[in-house]
């Protein structure tokens, strides 16, 4: 009896252990419920990234869900769009979502990324909530319909890394409390309806390599103290209202490579710091700039871009543009230019179009000057 007692203990001992065992690897329930209640916010009929959500265990098997392999605690959504993945090419053709992205996403308390991205048709507003994900490190809900306020306490995500919203219908202002994401690296609203001013604050972004607001309508003048920030690399702030001078210390921002602040209302003149720097995409067309082509080109001078049309810019093309060690695509059309076109690289290269509409211009490709 003794023996037969001890198998009993023995093996109700095993059937514990294998139970607690399948009960760690499953994911939580809770956790699977809000994915759930998630996804019924959601319709993708072509697709089909939703078939595999199905069984107990979330964190096994689920389409562009991750998990935390020791606490099994839901960390990541991945749902793209565009994707070069199987489930796509069995398809034949990008994806198609539609819906809305339900609050329910902010029960997963230990998400650290959110990519909801290039779907095409999800629409409504951006839970509020979300900004209560004290993991949250990547946020991506580009390429979608989603209209509505960017979270007004954005800035409670301390360890966001990546913020893109971009190709949206987003309105209001940029949150002030955004300059509290002092982690930031990537920050991404391009092509929404954005008014407002950049917050003059935004400096204290110490660790943004790309800020990247073009297509939308904020005015005011550029903050200064966005040329403090080391580690910038690209800048687009085309197509928006933003109107004052461009700050000469932008010239000498050690890494910042891409310059775009194409279609805005800027005005004063180009600062010469701009022709001697680290940049080499440079677009200040279609604004309200005066005065003369700064003759401060020299070795240093290396543009893939050299986007200077349609503003009201004077006088000849300076002399010291023949020192740049590389202009690629240079265009200085639309302006109240006047005298000889020099000769040489990077002149040699360019057509008409480049040089067109402007007060007297003259020589090669345009028209030779007169004597």
């Amino acid at each position: 009896m003794d023996t037969k007692k001890s198998l009993m203990i023995l093996l109700s001992n095993v059937f514990v252990l294998l139970l607690a065992a399948t009960v760690v690897q499953s994911c939580l329930p809770s956790d699977r419920a809000a994915l759930l209640e998630f996804r019924a916010k959601l319709n993708e009929p072509y697709i089909g990234v939703f078939n595999t959500w199905k069984g107990q265990d979330c964190c096994n098997g689920w389409y562009g869900v991750s998990c935390d392999p020791n606490t099994r605690r839901v960390a990541g959504i991945t749902l793209r769009g565009e994707s070069e993945e199987p489930i796509f090419q069995k398809a034949k053709r990008s994806g198609l979502m539609t819906g809305s992205i339900s609050p329910s996403i902010c029960k997963l308390t230990r998400l650290s990324g959110i990519i909801i991205a290039d779907w095409k048709g999800i629409s409504g507003g951006i839970p509020s909530c979300i900004e209560n994900l004290p993991f949250l490190r990547h946020l991506d809900l580009v390429g979608n319909k989603i209209s509505g306020v960017i979270p007004v306490n954005i800035g409670k995500l301390l360890r966001l890394k990546v913020l893109n919203l971009a190709d949206n219908y987003l309105y209001g202002v940029i949150p002030p409390s955004i300059t509290r994401l002092t982690s930031l690296s990537h920050l991404d609203l391009r092509n929404n309806n954005i008014s407002g001013v950049i917050p003059r604050d935004i400096g204290r972004l110490k660790m943004v390599s790309r800020v990247l607001l073009s297509g939308n309508k904020i005015s005011g003048q550029i903050p200064e103290s966005l040329t403090r920030i080391y580690r910038l690399a690209d800048v687009e702030l085309s197509m928006n209202r933003i109107t004052g001078p461009i700050p000469a210390s932008f010239g000498r921002m050690s890494v910042l490579a891409t310059l775009n602040l194409g279609g805005n209302l800027i005005s004063g003149e180009i600062p010469g710091t701009l022709m001697a720097s680290s940049i080499s995409n440079l677009n200040l067309s279609g604004n309200l700039i005066t005065g003369r082509i700064p003759n401060t080109f020299g070795p240093r001078s290396y543009f893939t871009v050299l986007d200077l049309a349609n503003n009201r810019l004077q006088g000849p093309i300076p002399a010291s543009i023949a020192a740049a060690s590389f202009i690629g695509h240079l265009d200085v059309s639309h302006n109240h230019l006047c005298g000889k076109i020099p000769t040489g690289s990077p002149f040699d290269h360019l057509d008409a179009t480049s040089f067109a509409y402007n007060t007297c211009l003259c020589g090669k490709p345009l028209g030779n000057c007169k004597k």
